[in-house]
C-alpha cells in the first residue's frame, strides 16, 4: 500500500496495564489476565523535512535521530523502544518516511505497568498511520514484543503488548499465550460491580532487562526443557501438571522446580479467577490474588520487603479483598481489591503505614478497566 503524506501530525495513545493475575505464565504458553488502566502514553508524529527519523520524549531528555533506512544496533538510551520498533516494521519491508516522533504520558516508570510496551505500541501505531497502514492487533503485539526481545535485548512474554492492543473497558482479558486466543471476562458482574482495582506503586524501581528476570526466565526454561524430554508430546509449562513436575524434581535444580511450580500452579489460579469472575465472586477472587502473593514471594522470590510489607498491610485493611505483586516484580506495584466505599480510607491508611515504615511516600492509583489503544480519530468516531 503506498505512502500517504499526512497535512497534520497524527496523534495516537496507548493504555498501561496491569495484571490482576497469571504472572510470569506468558512465556511458557501459559494463561494471563491483565487489564488496562488509564495511563496513557501519547504519540504525536509528523513527517520530517530531512532525511530523518528522529525522536523526542517529554520523559526523557535530548533527542535520538538516524537516517532513513539505517540498521544502528541498539543505543542503551530510551529511545530503543520505538526505535526497535521502526527496526521490525523496516524488517517487514515497510518503506518508512522520514518523521518526526514526539512522545509523552503519564505511565509510571519502572513501575511493572508496562510503560514500555505502552511506548511501543504507541510508536507503532503512529508510524503506520503515518504511512498508511495498519496491523490486526495480535500481529501488533507481536511485533512491539519481538521488538523489546530482539533490539531492547528484555525478555518479555506477550502478556504486555496483547493486553495494550485489545483490551476492553470494563473487563479483564483473559489470554493464553500459547496460542493468543483470548476471552473478555466482566468485572461488573455480582459483588465485582462494587469494587475498585488500586494499584499502589511501591516507588522501588525494577528492569526487566536487568539480570533478575533473565535469571528466573533460565531457570523456568531449564525446568520445562526437563519436563518435554521427560513427557513426549507436552508442549510447555502452560499444560503441565503439578504430579508431572513431581516427577522431574530430581532431574532439575531446586531454583527451577520452585520457577516452574509457580507457573503450574498460577495457571490454576488464573482458571479459577475466571470462574469466580463470571460468578461475580469478589471474595473468591480476592483470595486467589493472596494465593498468587505467596507464590511469587516464595517459589519465584520475586517480590521484596517493601512488596510484601504492602500486600500483608493491604490484607488486613477494611475493605480489601485480595493483594499482590503485580509485574515482573523485584519492586514495582501491588494491585489490590477493594471495596468501593472503601477506597479513600484504604489508599490513605497504607500510604501512612508504608512512609512510617520505609520512610518513602507511596503513591495509589484508583483505576478502572478501559479500552486498549486508539487514535485520536477512533475515539472520536
Amino acid at each position: 500500500m503506498p505512502s500517504v503524506l499526512q497535512p497534520k501530525p497524527i496523534v495516537v495513545r496507548a493504555p498501561a496495564r496491569v495484571n490482576l493475575l497469571g504472572e510470569h505464565t506468558d512465556y511458557t504458553g501459559g494463561l494471563v489476565l491483565p487489564m488496562a488502566i488509564p495511563f496513557y502514553t501519547s504519540a504525536r508524529i509528523s513527517t520530517h523535512d530531512g532525511a530523518e527519523h528522529v525522536f523526542r520524549s517529554a520523559q526523557f531528555e535530548g533527542e535520538y535521530a538516524e537516517p532513513v533506512g539505517s540498521s544502528a544496533e541498539r543505543s542503551g538510551l530510551w529511545s530503543d523502544y520505538p526505535v526497535g520498533v521502526l527496526r521490525q516494521l523496516q524488517a517487514l519491508g515497510l518503506q518508512v518516511q522520514p518523521f518526526l516522533l514526539e512522545l509523552n504520558g503519564n505511565v509510571p516508570l519502572g513501575a511493572g505497568l508496562s510503560s514500555s510496551a505502552s511506548v511501543e505500541v504507541a510508536s507503532c501505531l503512529a508510524v503506520l498511520a503515518l504511512n498508511g497502514q495498519s496491523l490486526p492487533a495480535n500481529e501488533l503485539a507481536l511485533l512491539c514484543q519481538r521488538a523489546e526481545n530482539d533490539f531492547v535485548g528484555s525478555p518479555c512474554g506477550i502478556m504486555d503488548q496483547f493486553a495494550i492492543t485489545s483490551a476492553r473497558a470494563g473487563h479483564a482479558l483473559l489470554l493464553s499465550t500459547r496460542d493468543l486466543e483470548f476471552e473478555h471476562v466482566s468485572m461488573q458482574t455480582g459483588s465485582l460491580s462494587e469494587m475498585s482495582i488500586v494499584i499502589c506503586n511501591s516507588r522501588v524501581k525494577h528492569s526487566i532487562a536487568a539480570g533478575a528476570y533473565g535469571e528466573r526466565r533460565q531457570q523456568v526454561e531449564a525446568g520445562q526443557t526437563v519436563l518435554r524430554e521427560r513427557f513426549a508430546g507436552l508442549r510447555d509449562l502452560g499444560e503441565a501438571t503439578l504430579a508431572q513436575l513431581q516427577t522431574c524434581a530430581q532431574a532439575m535444580s531446586r531454583e527451577s522446580f520452585k520457577r516452574c511450580r509457580h507457573i503450574i500452579t498460577e495457571n490454576s489460579r488464573v482458571r479459577l479467577a475466571r470462574e469466580a469472575m463470571l460468578g461475580g465472586d469478589a471474595r473468591a477472587l480476592g483470595a486467589l490474588m493472596v494465593r498468587a502473593h505467596a507464590s511469587q514471594r516464595d517459589d519465584f522470590e520475586c517480590s521484596c520487603e517493601e512488596i510484601d510489607f504492602l500486600v500483608d498491610k493491604s490484607v488486613a485493611l477494611r475493605g480489601c479483598y485480595g493483594a499482590r505483586l503485580t509485574g515482573g516484580g523485584f519492586g514495582g506495584c501491588t494491585v489490590n481489591l477493594v471495596e468501593r466505599d472503601a477506597g479513600a480510607e484504604f489508599c490513605e491508611t497504607l500510604k501512612d503505614a508504608y512512609s512510617a515504615r520505609f520512610g518513602v511516600s507511596a503513591e495509589t492509583y484508583v483505576c478502572k478497566a478501559v479500552d486498549g489503544a486508539l487514535t485520536e480519530r477512533e475515539r472520536e468516531a
